[in-house]
């Protein structure tokens, strides 16, 4: 039996969620029968759909959880995500963004309220743990300043650390876009910068350093989700690839005043390309060449097209 209704009353948080979503039905229906076995239920979930197809049936199908349905179109997820935080109910004082191909853990929510409940007003954002993925650190990317042991560090040439399964909960420097709540008030003094177009390569990791420097981020342990990831397109690589670069200057030159280096950055960008392609001769992986076709497009580009910016979507069917 779900009790969330009457486990929810005893709490002083009210729960909303924005989902953004594109032509991934099956997906986000996974997701919300997820949410139905909460032992809290949210009071508000917001479908922001940019899909191709739209879904406004939706709503309908699940009967049990206040769905509210707009559309975004065409889709881009920072937009998306502005978008679902105008619509949220005024009662509402903690608002999470999830992907729509999460799975809730049945207490994840009941977990999250609890840290809210309880938490210091220090604290503006708060992560689930993905917990059916590890975090792997490569010895020669954090030999070049490209990752950290530790968890959720963000480096002076702008990569940063991965949140995967962390053992503790921990506070950290950034969080992901897609499984993660704040306080209400944090989303009224900040926004998803739109100028990451389409699939929002590292516009999680802007919006969240940014609040960073005024709030506290920690991801909860014991707050579990699962991530059922897609396979990025084979022929999106050379997006990625592009993205890798670009994206990841603007970030740091929009924060070099918080400590990250344009010059690590630029120097950083030359070793992903030689890493980059050093694996994709010794692993002839095609897929990895196309990255480094892409890294090196994202280089010229950059060089020349100072702002520059790359739309488009890894896992779309369009």
């Amino acid at each position: 039996m779900n009790t969330g209704n009457n486990i929810l009353n005893t709490v002083s948080h009210k729960i909303a969620f924005v989902v953004p979503t594109m032509d991934r039905k099956e997906d986000i229906c996974f997701m919300l029968k997820s949410i139905e076995r909460q032992t809290v239920l949210p009071n508000q979930i917001i479908i922001v759909d940019g899909g191709y197809n739209p879904i406004p049936d939706i709503v309908n199908e699940f009967s049990k959880l206040n769905i509210d349905y707009i559309r975004v179109f065409p889709p881009s997820l920072a937009r998306q995500k502005n978008e679902g935080v105008k619509i949220i109910n005024d009662n509402i004082t903690l608002v999470g963004f999830l992907d729509d191909d999460l799975e809730l853990c049945p207490d994840a929510i009941e977990k999250m309220i609890a840290f809210w409940d309880n938490a210091p007003s220090t604290y503006g954002g708060a992560a689930f743990a993905i917990t059916n993925s590890d975090r792997k650190v490569g010895a020669v990317r954090k030999l070049f300043g490209m990752d950290s042991n530790n968890l959720g560090e963000v480096l002076s040439t702008g990569f940063v650390s991965m949140l995967d399964n962390p053992r503790i909960t921990t506070d950290v420097s950034w969080l992901y876009g897609g499984a993660t709540v704040w306080k209400r008030k944090v989303l009224e003094e900040f926004k998803y910068d739109e100028w990451f177009k389409g699939s929002g390569y590292m516009e999680d990791i802007d919006f969240s350093f940014n609040i960073g420097g005024s709030y506290s981020l920690i991801i909860l342990s014991e707050a579990r989700v699962n991530h059922h990831h897609h396979p990025i397109r084979r022929d999106r690589y050379y997006i990625l690839g592009e993205w890798q670069i670009i994206n990841r200057l603007y970030f740091v030159r929009k924060y070099k005043h918080r400590g990250l280096s344009i010059f690590k950055a630029w120097l950083s960008s030359f070793i992903l390309v030689i890493l980059n392609m050093a694996a994709s001769i010794l692993k002839l992986d095609y897929d990895r060449f196309r990255l480094t076709l892409g890294n090196i497009a994202g280089i010229f580009l950059s060089i020349f097209k100072k702002n520059v910016q790359i739309s488009g979507h890894l896992k779309s069917i369009k």
